[in-house]
C-alpha cells in the first residue's frame, strides 16, 4: 500500500489486489468458514480475512443477483468501525476461483455456512 493512502482509496482503486490478498489467504488456509449473513432484509455469502495486528478485516461478499462485493473493515482515532464497500468488476470476480464461487452460491442458495479445507476451494 503506498504511503499516505486512505483505505477508501485503496478499497477504490485497487480492490483486484485486495481481491487477490484474501483469495491467497483463504486458499492457503487448513479450514475456510463461509458464513451466511443477513441485514436488513438484504442476505449475504462471504468470506473473511483479520488482520489482528492491524485491526481490520477484509472479505468478499456474494450478494443475490451474482453481485459481488469487497468489504474491508477497521477502527477509526475514535474506535468507531467503518465497513468499506466496493462492488467487484467482471475481471475481479474472475480473479475467484470457481470453487470458491460455487461453494459461497451454495451457502446463500442454503443460508447455512460451511466449512471446508482450503485447498479444496481452489479447484
Amino acid at each position: 500500500m503506498a504511503k499516505n493512502m486512505t483505505y477508501e482509496e485503496l478499497v477504490k482503486n485497487h480492490p483486484g489486489a485486495l481481491v487477490e490478498k484474501i483469495v491467497t489467504e483463504v486458499l492457503n488456509k487448513d479450514i475456510v468458514e463461509v458464513h451466511f449473513e443477513d441485514q436488513e432484509d438484504e442476505p449475504w455469502s462471504v468470506i473473511k480475512i483479520h488482520i489482528y495486528e492491524e485491526d481490520k478485516e477484509m472479505g468478499l461478499r456474494l450478494l443475490p443477483e451474482s453481485k459481488w462485493v469487497l468489504q474491508f473493515g477497521y477502527y477509526d482515532d475514535d474506535d468507531e468501525f467503518i465497513e468499506l464497500i466496493q462492488p467487484l468488476t467482471q475481471t475481479e470476480i474472475d480473479m475467484i476461483p470457481p470453487g470458491l464461487q460455487k461453494v459461497m452460491l451454495k451457502v446463500l442458495a442454503s443460508e447455512e455456512g460451511m466449512r471446508l479445507p482450503g485447498n479444496f476451494l481452489s479447484k
